[in-house]
């Protein structure tokens, strides 16, 4: 069967779909999958789609949309999970702003219940010329490899946070518009989450020259059995020279917080890749937050935090509490991302010429 898309979420790219694709009854009940669903609501919020440009749009009841099988366990958002076997006719749910498709199984009210989503079946793609036996999409199509060590790279800075909504992105990017600035090359990497794109693009707009992240190696939303091959095999290949030429630094940011479910802390404990890090910016939203960042990454994973920026450091007070009961470095992204920038450059230039 046939059908015209009205919707192709960000997370389906490694695919390259075209507007029309032939579905499959048969569907393929694993992460990666993709799939064409019928959107059943018309949400007043959590009712957009990213598509594979970056560009929002909303989605309207009765709207086909090819999205990609996937988990969620965010806090501020919706919780979900790939059921064990998936039928047409199957009532899923659209889980994440990238298109991951699951089956909702908790929410937080501040965006309401998951758009429900009729499946209609399986994408299938025909990758050999001439071949009329399609076969099931996935995003593991044109993946780059993960990898199982890091033998060398260049200074790499490492952005995480105590929870979502707590300013990494932000952080992420001034560091990359600053360094760009200073008249370094760049490369980037959102290493952990779920599928969205809009994070990587807001990377490359401030200068970085080339922007990953793990959906480019075929993952849609991270976990901890797998965020550590992904994360240095997007490492490894932003050490690979862009047109001919390679980059000075690399600026990671760790998608959702150090103890949550998408595998920071495996990246935090690997020693290989922390062997490369130059910088650790950890964003925090509260004292306590930032109390307990700083204990956790000293005390328990051997670390120390270089930088402390987020909501933490919106004003005075919240910066004194960090370098008076903290000892550490308090810069606001927002309000002093030059000299945040500036720090950041510091510490990368002490790790070259160690």
């Amino acid at each position: 069967m046939k059908v015209l898309l009205n919707k192709i979420a960000s997370s389906t790219r490694n695919c390259r779909l075209s507007r029309e694709v032939t579905l499959g009854a048969q569907i393929t009940a694993e992460e990666g999958s993709v799939l064409a669903v019928r959107a059943l609501d018309r949400k007043s919020t959590y009712n957009e789609i990213e598509d594979i440009h970056g560009r929002m749009a909303t989605v309207n009841e009765g709207d086909i949309v090819a999205g990609v099988l996937g988990e969620r366990r965010a806090l501020h958002g919706y919780t979900g999970i790939v059921p064990s076997e998936v039928k047409v006719g199957d009532i899923l749910h659209i889980l994440n702003l990238g298109g991951v498709i699951g089956l909702c199984t908790s929410y937080n009210p501040d965006v309401g219940p998951a758009c429900r989503a009729e499946v209609l079946g399986q994408v299938l793609t025909f990758p050999h010329l001439g071949e009329r036996k399609g076969v099931p999409a996935t995003i593991k199509a044109n993946a780059l490899p993960s990898a199982s060590f890091i033998d060398s790279s260049v200074p790499i800075v490492a952005v995480s946070g105590t929870c979502m909504n707590a300013g990494k992105t932000f952080a992420a990017c001034e560091v990359i518009r600053g360094l760009t600035r200073r008249g370094y090359r760049v490369g980037a990497a959102k290493l952990t989450g779920v599928s969205l794109r809009r994070d990587t693009l807001k990377m490359e707009d401030v200068g970085a020259v080339r922007a990953l992240s793990f959906n480019d190696a075929g993952i849609v939303s991270t976990r901890r059995a797998t965020s550590l091959a992904v994360a240095r095999g997007l490492v490894q290949a932003l050490n690979e020279p862009v047109h001919g030429v390679g980059i000075d630094v690399i600026v990671v940011e760790l998608g959702d917080g150090v103890m949550g479910e998408y595998g920071v802390e495996e990246i935090l404990r690997a020693s290989d890749l922390m062997k490369h890090t130059a910088v650790h910016v950890l964003c925090a939203n509260d004292p306590v937050g930032a109390w307990g960042a700083a204990r956790y990454f000293t005390e328990d994973l051997g670390l120390q935090i270089s930088v402390i920026s987020g909501p933490q450091t919106d004003n005075a007070v919240g910066r004194s509490f960090v370098e008076e009961r903290l000892g550490l470095v308090a810069l606001n992204a927002r309000t002093a991302g030059d000299a945040l920038a500036a720090k950041v450059a510091e510490l990368v230039e002490a790790a070259r010429g160690a």
